[in-house]
């Protein structure tokens, strides 16, 4: 027993590590071969071509509903010693190949050795903080009121696992700038590219391989010195850079008392209104801000406060005139319970008002 118990288990191993031809072939060639003996066997009723599948696989599958069997002496011999026991087998084989393979695609999904470049209009996180990371993709994910729910790939050159594989697509590298890593990122295609590096010089030098990959997305990355946010925004001026504001916040909360309060009800997306943007279209012909201001207060309860000419730079005007123009191709920053879509604005009833 114990010899055959080895042999059992050297033959399931040898099923499991064939190739898919070669577990196809041997399948077929049971098939035809239990076919040939029962048709040997004179069991005219099993081997018409409507009926043997059937019976193949229930037989393989160990059901046995019983609406068919060999009525022939070598007709049972050889379904009970060829046909069941070498279907078993085979569909056991079949089965575990199967979950063999759906494991190994888990593993390469945890372990970040997969391939996105095939999506779309998607959100790309270079770099992984631990919990800072965890409540970025948490704030990313909670704007889904209204907004487009796109879809996050997380990038990381650490030894490490997906942390949270429930959320985004992982991919590992051996460094943020290489040119694999942000294929498989999907980087060229991404709507949103967040870089987020373990030091200044690393996001740097992830943010000037990303815009040289050609991407059209908006790029954000975060520096804890002004003077790399500078230097990055040198070199690529249609990014937009953060730095840290901790100090900022004190000094606010000093003078004002609360004011850090604000900040966070302003960029969370979790609770309350919160802060949007939206692009004033082209077919605009201009109204006043303050006809703006008082038209979306009215319609959608959001409040205007500022007016930029582009996505980036200096050209941001918060609080502006009530007579000053508002024109096509604008970006208009206001709070709002939930985010408006610049085609749920009217803006044909919007007068001219200078």
């Amino acid at each position: 027993m114990p010899i055959l118990n080895r042999l059992i288990r050297q033959f399931n191993h040898l099923l499991l590590n064939m190739s898919w031809i070669a577990l196809t072939v041997l399948v077929g060639a049971h098939f035809f071969s239990s076919w040939l003996l029962l048709w040997i066997a004179g069991e005219s009723e099993l081997i018409a071509p409507d009926v043997f599948w059937y019976f193949y696989m229930v037989s393989a599958t160990t059901v046995g509903y019983g609406d068919y069997s060999p009525i022939t002496g070598f007709g049972r011999v050889a379904v009970t010693f060829w046909l069941m026991t070498g279907g078993i087998t085979l569909f056991a084989a079949v089965i575990g190949k199967v979950t063999q393979f759906l494991i190994a695609l888990w593993r390469k999904r945890m372990r970040g050795d997969g391939d996105y470049s095939h999506l779309t209009d998607h959100v790309v996180i270079l770099g992984w903080h631990d919990e800072r990371t965890g409540y970025m993709i948490e704030q990313i994910l909670g704007d889904k009121r209204r907004d487009q729910q796109r879809e996050i790939v997380l990038c990381s050159s650490r030894d490490m696992e997906s942390p949270v594989p429930d959320q985004t697509h992982f991919v590992r590298g051996k460094s943020l700038t290489s040119a694999e890593l942000l294929q498989r990122a999907g980087v060229a295609q991404a709507s949103r590219v967040i870089i987020y590096g373990d030091s200044d010089e690393q996001t740097l030098a992830t943010g000037l391989a990303v815009s040289a990959a050609k991407t059209h997305a908006h790029i954000v990355a975060h520096f804890d010195s002004d003077a790399m946010a500078e230097l990055f925004r040198a070199h690529c001026p249609q990014a937009e850079c953060t730095s840290s504001i901790s100090l900022e916040l004190i000094v606010r909360s000093a003078q004002d008392p609360g004011s850090s309060r604000i900040q966070t009800q302003l960029l969370s997306t979790l609770a309350g209104p919160t802060q949007f943007c939206i692009q004033i279209p082209g077919t605009f012909k201009g109204c006043s801000y303050g006809a703006l201001f008082y038209a979306l207060k009215e319609q959608h309860r959001a409040t205007v406060f500022g007016v930029a000419q582009s996505q980036v730079g200096d050209d941001l005007e918060l609080n502006p005139d009530n007579d000053s123009r508002v024109t096509e191709g604008q970006f208009v920053y206001f709070m709002a319970p939930e985010r408006i879509h610049a085609n749920e604005v009217a803006w044909d009833k919007l007068s001219e008002t200078v």
